[in-house]
């Protein structure tokens, strides 16, 4: 989440990581699931899940 919060790309995640892209794809969506953010149309799961980790 922290490399989320950054503000970072699955793909330049992905490259720091040194995983793929699907690694980080599938524990990004995870995430969403543990914090209770199901997709929706007009949300930015990312930025949520930011929100989220970060306590507000």
């Amino acid at each position: 989440m922290e490399l989320v919060a950054r503000g970072r790309s699955n793909a330049a995640i992905a490259g720091e990581l040194g995983v793929t892209e699907a690694a980080v794809a599938k524990h990004i969506g995870r995430i969403f699931a543990k914090f209770g953010l199901p997709a929706a149309s007009g949300d930015n799961r990312r930025v949520l899940a930011v929100l989220v980790y970060l306590g507000k």
